[in-house]
């Protein structure tokens, strides 16, 4: 296996937001509105994605269009495994670019998800599982596997994983409850059996699209009626559009909820 400089690390006892973005990223293509044009890092947003920094190695929790950009920056050399919300295209494409980790650690890269989202991938990355036609180099096929995610929980690289229905307008889809941090985007509705994952935690990550109500997703002030209801010790908001600028929209936040943007950190083992 390749060595690495010590540049880089697989970041164990962190979980960070990749990304915090809307589907069409921030800023959108050709949108000169404040947000969009904002000096502000904090309102670069790419696709909505977080990794976590397992015991035995690290994991994403879905691959977005900008992942390669997201892990350098970071300085994240690979990931072993990803967990899949749903597979809508800004939570899905760029599973290409763990096709380096499969080639790195030599071993395939197991992709936890429901059977909807592995058809997607099936079909949407049908080259890394059928045989190729013709003579291809050894790294031009991703090393991919599935493994059935369901409502129980389960083990994934020393940490103990618990899914959480979700309902994306009118698709089912997941968030996951690592240790006492749940990360649920593109959420419009909290089913009741649902609610029992989110209590006692210690950070709630969590779709809040805009101020105007949404179909498929929460906004603000459903978002805060959730953060009140489950009393978290801190939020973060995720999935954030071009209509909620960083820091004025934290200023009128509780203060133990703010925006979440790309690069945060957050400790696995409690606040800090």
């Amino acid at each position: 296996m390749q060595q690495e400089s010590n540049i880089f690390s697989e970041r164990p006892g962190e979980l960070i937001t990749m990304g915090t973005g809307t589907s069409v990223g921030i800023p959108i293509i050709g949108c000169d509105c404040e947000v969009c044009t904002s000096p502000n890092p904090k309102n670069q947003r790419g696709r909505t994605s977080v990794y976590v920094g397992a015991p035995e190695g690290g994991f994403l929790i879905d691959t977005p269009p900008e992942l390669r950009l997201q892990l350098i920056r970071e300085g994240i050399p690979w990931v072993h495994a990803v967990l899949y919300t749903h597979s809508h295209a800004d939570h899905l494409f760029g599973l290409d670019d763990v096709r380096i980790s499969g080639y790195r650690l030599e071993k395939s890269i197991m992709l936890h998800c429901e059977e909807i989202v592995e058809q997607q991938i099936r079909r949407s990355y049908n080259y890394a599982f059928e045989e190729p036609k013709y003579n291809t180099h050894h790294m031009a096929r991703p090393r991919l596997d599935f493994q059935r995610v369901t409502l129980e929980p389960f083990d994934l690289l020393g940490l103990r994983i618990q899914p959480i229905r979700l309902m994306h307008g009118t698709l089912p889809v997941l968030g996951y409850r690592i240790n006492n941090i749940a990360f649920c985007t593109d959420v419009s509705q909290i089913p009741d059996e649902s609610w029992q994952h989110l209590e006692g935690l210690d950070y709630l990550i969590i779709d809040a699209l805009r101020i105007k109500p949404h179909p498929t997703h929460f906004n603000l002030e459903q978002s805060l009626e959730v953060v009140e209801k489950m009393k978290p010790k801190r939020a973060y908001f995720t999935h954030i559009s071009h209509s909620l600028e960083h820091e004025e929209t934290n200023a009128n936040l509780p203060d133990h909820v703010e925006l979440a943007f790309d690069g945060l950190s957050l400790p696995l083992n409690g606040v800090a």
